[in-house]
């Protein structure tokens, strides 16, 4: 058995993590994922083998040790040293949101990336923040341990160039106010399954719908990106589930003259007060939304599909037709519903729903006879690191 690389997806209040062997033949195997919650208050660690079976859990009281990102990182180290095998660590792939142009594909990272990093922060204040303290938390207990950097925007970068355009001064877009894309790596996961779920349209027109708490969608033909719905911030496109997706911009003129509402208050409002939670006054939760009787919950999941089925109809006119409708991510793979409205309003694209295949959660959930199919196709971004990790250190 090869060395580990380890996986880590640092969030405001929590760090997910994946343990993957690798072998002679370069292979990935998952040995590990977990868990550690509530950095900041009260931690919590769980670590589970890949059947999902608990093998390690452990929670602290607010005040003890585990209440920032370094203090959780420092657990989980000393948890995984004696898991690992004698070859230790290859490596530590991190998520990291935002690239900017500079950073199109997976690398190693050192102290003068990372500080450049920080320059996109304002451009993805809930993730790049954790993103980056994870990597220095993983840096500093884990010293000559490689730190490889993924980017969500890399997926994008090579999409046409008038996808990344908006219509402000070229100064401005040559400064890099222009539309990136984000959920890369969910993105080139699913586009790489493909091939393997349904090759009949791997090098056609597809539409990827990453629908969860944060929600995208992604033009894809023969496997790259061709346009997005998210743009220069992942504020953009869709409702989700306390962003607010596609505004007009004098809307916040309007609030900064009639409101007096400053970039901080508009930051909040746009970021952790809108979309789902805004339209229904309920919750973020889908699932919740779906069980509240409350009319403003069912708002709020009409306007959802509502968007969804515009932004499917005009990512398809980007790519001059559509052959394939993929769902992954939370509400993807998990909500029949959602997926069963959205296919049925997808019908002028040739989409034709199996409703038994839907309920069982395909992969494909179109009849036979469908024009266009209509896929469930489970996202794996944790691999996806570990694939990019184990691809720069071998």
């Amino acid at each position: 058995m090869g060395k580990s690389i380890v996986v880590l997806n640092a969030g405001s209040s929590s760090i997910k993590f994946e343990v993957f062997d690798t072998s002679a033949e370069a292979a990935l195997t998952r040995r590990f994922e977990g868990l550690i919650e509530g950095i900041g208050t009260a931690p919590r660690f769980v670590a589970k083998d890949p059947q999902g079976q608990v093998i390690h859990e452990t929670s602290w009281a607010t005040g003890q040790p585990g209440t920032n990102h370094a203090a959780a990182l420092e657990h989980l180290v000393a948890w995984l040293d004696p898991q690992l095998d004698e070859a230790g660590l290859l490596g530590v792939g991190h998520r990291v949101v935002h690239g900017g142009l500079a950073y199109s594909e997976a690398l190693v990272i050192d102290e003068a990336i990372l500080n450049d990093l920080e320059r996109f922060v304002p451009l993805a204040p809930l993730h790049q923040p954790h993103n980056l303290a994870g990597i220095r938390a993983a840096a500093a207990f884990l010293r000559g341990v490689p730190q490889v950097a993924c980017f969500d925007t890399a997926f994008h970068r090579r999409r046409p160039p008038i996808a990344d355009r908006f219509a402000i001064p070229d100064e401005l877009h040559s400064e890099g106010v222009q539309r990136y894309g984000f959920h890369g790596l969910s993105y080139e996961y699913v586009a790489g399954a493909l091939a393997e779920v349904a090759p009949e349209i791997a090098g056609g027109r597809v539409v990827v719908a990453h629908l969860g708490n944060g929600a995208s969608m992604c033009a894809i033909r023969d496997g790259r990106a061709v346009d997005s719905t998210m743009g220069f911030t992942a504020l953009d496109g869709l409702p989700m589930g306390t962003r607010c997706g596609a505004i007009d911009p004098g809307v916040l003129l309007y609030l900064m003259q009639e409101h007096g509402m400053d970039r901080a208050a508009i930051e909040a409002l746009l970021y952790k007060r809108s979309g789902l939670l805004g339209i229904s006054g309920v919750s973020n939760d889908m699932r919740e939304l779906q069980a509240s009787a409350e009319p403003r919950a069912a708002l709020a999941i009409d306007y959802f599909v509502y968007r969804i089925g515009r932004e499917l109809g005009a990512l398809a006119a980007t790519m001059g037709g559509l052959d394939g409708l993929i769902f992954t991510a939370g509400i993807g793979e998990n909500a029949a519903e959602i997926r069963a409205r959205v296919c049925r309003d997808a019908a002028w694209l040739g989409v034709e729903l199996d409703e038994a295949a839907n309920r069982e959660r395909g992969p494909r959930i179109s009849t036979a006879v469908s024009r266009t199919s209509a896929w469930v196709i489970p996202t794996d971004e944790e691999l996806q690191i570990a694939r990019h990790t184990l691809a720069l250190l071998s």
